[in-house]
């Protein structure tokens, strides 16, 4: 299976899990699915795609030009791809949980969504200032 095959096969499997989350956020199976099985799942793809091309790779963690040689390797690329998919889908799941926790409308959350989908860390900020508001709110009883 070629690099392009495992990413075209991660992909959607990621979508479906946001899928899950923007239209089905209270359903218990959808946030199993979406906040532990597909982020597993992804994971564990990740963890057969670094062992199997970590091994004389060029590059590392050390210094941009580093990483620049490192995601020159199209496998190792697909796997910093496929961490994010990862763990982005793992964090909007969390901002869902924490959401219903806190009574926010899921409507004001599907924004946050997109974001953290689209833009990871913007995603959570724009969750965080949310929940903040949302709390300020709660106490000044409005």
């Amino acid at each position: 299976m070629s690099a392009e095959q495992v990413f075209s096969l991660c992909n959607p499997i990621a979508v479906a899990g946001w899928v899950l989350l923007i239209f089905a956020p209270r359903r218990p199976w959808a946030s199993l699915v979406a906040g532990r099985v597909i982020p597993l799942l992804l994971a564990g793809v990740y963890l057969f795609v670094v062992t199997l091309n970590w091994a004389g790779s060029d590059g590392g963690f050390g210094s941009l030009p580093e990483v620049s040689a490192l995601f020159a390797n199209q496998w190792l690329l697909l796997a910093g791809w496929i961490h994010y998919l990862a763990f982005d889908l793992f964090v909007g799941s969390w901002e869902v949980r924490d959401a219903a926790e806190r009574n926010i409308s899921h409507w004001l959350m599907i924004p946050c969504l997109v974001l953290t989908f689209l833009f990871g860390p913007v995603g959570l900020l724009t969750y965080f200032a949310l929940r903040s508001t949302a709390k300020m709110r709660r106490i000044a009883g409005t």
